[in-house]
């Protein structure tokens, strides 16, 4: 793809996503939403191969519903309330339709069917970014009205909970299995936003930072199977070992970045007496673990001196470098000491 049309298509997909988290009027944040979605279009098309079309259309029809059902919840408020502004009061069906189009558009469960059949079908990069920054608009919006439909929130995060450690438990492409790990993830997320919007804010930012570590990964070491992962050893130990932490930090196990957010979802869910929803959110952790687990193991099962014999490249391709993998990398896995100067901007 032409430089210029890339940086375009990034500044855009950057423009929409501010413009929704600036806005307090809900045409502006619907505005917004369509500048993200059709920016980020070309990008999922530009490999010209049958499945990056179907992943294109299908994220292209699931966005344009989620939009129309949106656009058909302020138009309906406004016939009640006389007001577009979204940190207005929602009736109680209203509420309940705009977290539904506000869930689609981020691939909660049960609407999560079209994400990972769309990360499988994109490349590396725009599966990152599907993952990470295009859930920051929608993830905004629900921060605002949150509060007016509390139980519908924290149905769909127990859902998304357990529906990613399920799904993920069964998946060989590594792509499938990061589109069920942020399907868990954004579960993580909503089920503290009614009570801490801080701690909401804290595990977004941790899994953005983990699971760019993740992609840059298998950016550079070109992985996309699970069989592939366990070439990675001989063919970059640093990476291997990289890979391991972040996917162990990614489930949650301490003393890693990983741990930190989850620890934080607890303690919040327990001092609201959430007891019921912090039990099933463990068991969707211990649940994902698993499957974290499976691919660190099939990671190190090929050092020295077991012979791995899948077709692999030898080595990394010359020129393939980053400096954003070892910030993020380090963030992935050392950002637990410092939990009390973090808890401390957050709040």
């Amino acid at each position: 793809m032409n430089p210029f049309i890339l940086y375009i298509l990034l500044v855009s997909i950057g423009l929409g996503t501010l413009i929704t988290s600036a806005s307090s009027h809900w045409f502006l944040a619907w505005m917004g939403l369509e500048i993200n979605m059709l920016a980020i279009l070309p990008l999922m098309s530009q490999m010209h191969h049958p499945r990056a079309t179907e992943a294109t259309i299908k994220y292209f029809l699931i966005q344009s519903s989620a939009t129309v059902l949106l656009l058909i919840t302020v138009i309906s408020n406004m016939w009640i309330s006389n007001t577009y502004l979204i940190n207005a009061p929602l009736q109680t069906s209203l509420a309940h339709m705009t977290i539904i189009a506000l869930g689609m558009k981020m691939g909660l469960a049960p609407l999560h069917a079209w994400l990972p059949e769309v990360m499988q079908g994109v490349t590396l990069p725009v599966g990152l970014i599907l993952a990470t920054f295009q859930k920051i608009a929608p993830m905004i919006l629900i921060f605002q009205v949150s509060k007016t439909d509390s139980n519908m929130v924290d149905i769909l995060g127990i859902l998304s909970i357990l529906t990613g450690a399920w799904g993920g438990l069964n998946q060989t492409q590594m792509r499938k299995m990061l589109a069920y790990s942020s399907i868990g993830h954004t579960g993580w997320m909503m089920i503290v936003v009614n009570y801490s919007n801080t701690t909401s804010i804290l595990v977004m930012a941790t899994y953005i930072i983990m699971t760019t570590t993740l992609f840059l990964v298998f950016m550079l070491t070109s992985t996309k199977k699970m069989n592939q992962v366990a070439s990675s050893w001989s063919k970059c130990p640093v990476m291997a070992a990289i890979l391991m932490m972040t996917l162990l930090s990614l489930s949650g196990l301490p003393p890693l970045t990983g741990f930190l957010p989850k620890i934080l979802v607890l303690q919040e869910l327990s001092k609201q007496g959430m007891i019921l929803i912090a039990i099933m959110a463990v068991t969707g952790a211990l649940l994902s673990l698993f499957f974290y687990l499976r691919i660190c193991y099939i990671t190190a099962l090929t050092i020295s001196p077991n012979v791995n014999n899948t077709k692999t490249p030898w080595r990394v391709k010359k020129g393939k470098t980053t400096i954003i993998l070892p910030i993020t990398a380090i963030l992935s896995t050392t950002m637990l000491p410092i939990a009390p100067l973090l808890t401390a901007i957050f709040t």
